[in-house]
């Protein structure tokens, strides 16, 4: 099951964390993965490796140009490029604000957009944005990151209820804390263990549960998945 062989899979965020696991997950599936990321020296493992910039919509138009170019073809992107800009509301600024929506939101909806408009005429495609326990779970420091992952859940559902009927599915995977490098330093302190006891699962995510909800909700057997938000959070939001 979920055998990708054949398919080309567009990865952003794919030098690091949960992007570079997500890509390896679908490479041992048998996906051709294009990565790319603002580092490109990271994207060695990558079948191709491509620098954009999520949030600009000439670079992500281009980015998706140029694996067409380069593999003839695309059928599933995963939008895992974000960011975290954390700070009280009180003392959150409008550049921090806007920064983050571009990148987590904005970003997002661009790479969709551009692969959206090859996966609708060639009547196949899947798209599997990032987007977070803090979707549905107001977060303290997280006002801007909040807003751009429960942003992710509406453009989702748009999405998939305007492509669906061109074999397009569009869904959205919803972590807890994820131990990647980054996840292990900001978390390894007295709040991580206040955070980790507040899921039920008493513990936080690590990377390959995540790529393997992405692989799932990318392969053919999750074709009647559409519009989802998958939470792989151990229960946090079930509270």
């Amino acid at each position: 099951m979920f055998d990708l062989t054949g398919r080309v899979a567009l990865v952003t965020g794919a030098a690091s964390g949960i992007g570079a696991e997500v890509a390896g997950a679908l490479a041992a599936q048998g996906a051709v993965v294009a990565g790319a990321d603002l580092r490109t020296d990271a994207l060695g493992g990558c079948a191709s490796a491509h620098r954009v910039d999520v949030a600009d919509p000439d670079s992500a138009r281009a980015g998706v140009a140029e694996v067409l170019d380069r593999h003839g073809r695309l059928d599933v992107l995963v939008n895992s490029a974000g960011i975290a800009l954390l700070a009280p509301a009180l003392e959150l600024g409008v550049d921090e604000w806007r920064r983050t929506l571009d990148v987590n939101l904005t970003g997002s909806w661009l790479m969709a957009q551009a692969a959206g408009r090859v996966m609708v005429e060639q009547g196949y495609g899947r798209i599997v944005n990032l987007a977070s326990q803090a979707a549905s779970s107001g977060l303290e420091k997280h006002a801007a990151y909040c807003a751009s992952k429960a942003g992710i859940n509406g453009l989702t559902r748009t999405l998939a209820v305007e492509w669906g009927p061109q074999g397009v599915t569009v869904n959205a995977v919803s972590p807890t804390v994820v131990l990647t490098a980054l996840g292990r330093e900001v978390w390894d302190n007295p709040a991580g263990d206040a955070h980790r006891a507040e899921i039920p699962a008493r513990r936080f995510a690590e990377p390959s549960e995540i790529a393997a909800a992405v692989v799932y909700l990318a392969s053919t057997e999750a074709a009647m998945v559409n519009g989802a938000e998958l939470r792989v959070d151990g229960g946090f939001t079930a509270r």
